[in-house]
């Protein structure tokens, strides 16, 4: 929720992307064993989310968000790396720690 309200007003875009990126990379560890594609419930959908939240951390989330207001944009390219980084390393990291809810 919280990531989501960041991204739309465009508020510390990186920090969003980070916080998504962590989210859908526990659900693609979820969904791995059924295959890439969606219609086998398969982790597409949430690889793209991961995607999407980087993406626009590199492009910027434009004229009228929050991050340009407060004169935030653009943000430094090493950004969008270190927030699928830290995203994902720390939900693999979580998901090692934590084990698997299915117990797979």
């Amino acid at each position: 929720m919280a990531a989501g309200l960041l991204l739309c007003t465009g508020a510390l875009t990186p920090l969003a992307a980070t916080i998504a990126a962590g989210v859908m990379t526990v659900a693609v560890t979820v969904k791995r064993h059924n295959g890439l594609w969606v219609q086998n419930d398969g982790y597409e959908y949430p690889l793209v989310l991961i995607i999407l939240p980087a993406v626009l951390t590199l492009t910027g989330p434009g004229r009228w968000s929050i991050d340009q207001a407060l004169g935030l944009n653009p943000w430094h390219p090493a950004w969008t790396a270190a927030a699928v980084l830290v995203g994902v390393g720390s939900a693999l990291l979580t998901r090692r720690i934590l084990g698997s809810p299915s117990g797979r």
